[in-house]
């Protein structure tokens, strides 16, 4: 598909495109065109530079308010009343083909953009581009890691695991749309003593046949037990004798590399990514790496204590070594790296996998999405990186959130992802049948309840910024009220019947319709909003916020519910029947594009 799109309807139109200024991309965001034109317009108005009134350009927040407005403030101009200027500046400034008014607003100016021009340039834009309207190469040859989900293997995969899934599904979806070539990791919880405990565990209590079909439960329930029997032991065995002790020797082999210990735990791994692989796939997520603690190599640790020793950063007590980081940010207290029996802790272990990654990747950006449990030890392993001074440290970025509270199955409080699916997916299911006529319409309606039911889970938690802690709410979460994922989902499928009752108007004949015909109030909102999906994009990036793009497919949705009562396609002229067609198209696209950033994927029957 062509990318000069926009520059190429200009020219259909013979409209003059205006300089771009730099840092703009004029062809495939019409909102930058807008700014190219205000800014060189302006700039011959004020005498202001353009590279000074492009950034202080500003979203409105109600659109009453314009597409654009400019705080005059902002410009500097010494000696002048902002109030003063911006009523000068509004009478002055020249609408052309692009704006259809600017006004004055105290100290700000508003600029309204030209409906006709949206209608003739966006429509088509996004009709063409399809899947691409909304994507730009902000950036050149750039590589980021985003590590995200990372859970324990044998323990359940929590709310904390599903956050960090479906925020880092997001975020690796957004940086790839804005041209950056995206590694998605995970880094699993498969090192450590609870392996020891697994494989004796597995050796009382397991289950050939139980661990090929469902390994992650089949070795929680192992290790379930194998803890029961710990605690019932208490003291009352030697240590060699005690299923502790068992264990600590067990894992003592896997470190020092013996083959048939190895073997086992090689074996759980693969057996848990394998399960891990499919319930990913219902998310819509595939990763490119299943990293995980295992594969951070001792040449790494031991490299990374050395440097600490070099660079004087680190101090023995009680035959521990700890890091004192109260010298560089009095925050950050001080962290054990290795404790007194020699072996290392998660620190060493994030230090030594990010020099590996380092090496491996080159990488211009690290994305860690992690609770915000773990502030403190973030920031605490950035400022080491820092200190031991990897230049590369000020590229890493640690993307965090809020509790999930209250979730629990209604089997049992103990929750892994798939069973959190499956519930959906059942309940969904029982929502649907409801409406018998519509449920007898549907081809496949399991797939179709696993679809919306995990629109569900997920706009549920994309909802509000990612800090804030929410409660998990099954009856909330399922309603086709308000704005939930099964809203969206319905709001996309009713696009999509639009479309099918009429389908004797083609693809092409939306290209070329009359969209002067499109003279609503109704279709003029739709058209602004639609017009701004490219930049709610790039300003998702700044703040690695989902809820961004989720209230913008709110308000999209809500508005073409409004049109829904005024503008009818059906019983119309072929001509007005067309534009309308063509606009609740582009509208359907938009959803749809920005329904499968967040990792859902839109039904189109329901």
């Amino acid at each position: 598909m062509s990318t000069d799109n926009i520059a190429s309807q200009l020219q259909k139109l013979s409209i003059n495109a205006p300089a771009a200024v730099e840092g703009s991309f004029p062809d495939v965001n019409v909102v930058d065109l807008m700014r190219n034109y205000i800014a060189e317009e302006l700039h011959k108005i004020s005498g202001v530079d353009t590279s000074l009134i492009f950034p202080a350009l500003e979203w409105t927040n109600t659109m009453e308010r314009g597409d654009l407005l400019i705080p005059v403030p902002r410009l500097r101009i010494k000696g002048a009343n902002p109030k003063d200027l911006a009523a000068e500046w509004a009478e002055k400034f020249p609408c052309g083909e692009f704006l259809s008014k600017v006004e004055a607003n105290g100290p700000f100016l508003q600029f309204f953009f030209s409906p006709e021009f949206l209608f003739k340039v966006v429509v088509p834009d996004v009709l063409t581009r399809k899947e691409e309207y909304g994507s730009c190469k902000l950036v050149e040859n750039k590589k980021v890691i985003v590590e995200f989900s990372s859970p324990n293997i044998a323990k359940p995969f929590h709310a904390g695991h599903l956050r960090s899934t479906i925020i880092g599904g997001f975020i690796s979806n957004l940086y790839e749309k804005l041209g950056w070539d995206v590694i998605r990791m995970n880094y699993l919880g498969d090192w450590g003593k609870q392996f020891g405990l697994l494989a004796v565990g597995f050796e009382r209590y397991g289950d050939e046949e139980k661990l090929a079909q469902d390994p992650i439960h089949h070795l929680f329930e192992v290790y379930v037990r194998i803890n029961k029997d710990i605690e019932e032991e208490g003291d009352s065995l030697p240590l060699e004798e005690s299923t502790n002790g068992k264990a600590r020797e067990y894992f003592k082999k896997m470190e020092d590399g013996d083959e048939e210990a190895l073997k086992i735990w090689k074996r759980f791994r693969e057996l848990s990514i394998e399960k891990y692989i499919a319930t990913y796939a219902r998310l819509n997520i595939k990763y490119d790496v299943y990293s995980g603690e295992s594969q951070v190599s001792r040449e790494s640790m031991n490299k990374a204590l050395e440097i600490f020793n070099e660079k004087g950063l680190t101090h023995e007590d009680k035959g521990a070594v700890l890091i004192d980081l109260t010298k560089f940010n009095k925050k950050l207290g001080k962290t054990i790296v290795q404790k007194s029996d020699g072996t290392t802790l998660y620190l060493t272990r994030d230090v030594g996998a990010a020099m590996d990654r380092h090496e491996k990747y080159h990488f211009d950006k690290m994305i860690y999405v992690i609770a915000s449990q773990q502030d403190l030890h973030t920031a605490q392993f950035f400022e080491i990186l820092k200190q031991m001074g990897f230049d590369w440290a000020k590229t890493l970025q640690h993307v965090n959130f809020g509790m999930v509270q209250g979730m629990s199955t209604r089997k049992g409080t103990v929750v892994f992802l798939d069973n959190i699916l499956e519930e959906t997916k059942e309940k969904m299911h029982d929502v649907m049948k409801k409406n018998e006529v519509k449920y007898s319409q549907i081809e496949n309606p399991d797939e179709v309840a696993d679809l919306v039911g995990i629109s569900a889970v997920m706009i549920q938690d994309m909802q509000s910024k990612r800090i804030n802690n929410y409660e998990f709410k099954w009856e909330r979460m399922l309603s086709f009220e308000g704005d939930t994922g099964p809203y969206l989902q319905y709001a996309h499928s009713r696009l999509r019947s639009v479309e099918r009752n009429a389908a004797q108007i083609t693809f092409d004949k939306w290209l070329s319709a009359d969209f002067s015909l499109l003279t609503e109030p109704a279709a003029i909102l739709l058209i602004r909003i639609l017009a701004q999906y490219p930049d709610v994009l790039r300003n998702a990036i700044k703040t690695h916020e989902p809820t961004t793009v989720v209230t913008y497919l709110f308000k999209l949705t809500h508005q073409v519910s409004s049109c829904y009562d005024v503008l009818w396609v059906a019983g119309q002229t072929e001509e007005l029947a067309t534009a309308r067609l063509a606009l609740y198209a582009a509208a359907r696209q938009v959803l749809n594009n920005g329904m499968r950033l967040l990792g859902l994927t839109p039904v189109d029957r329901m």
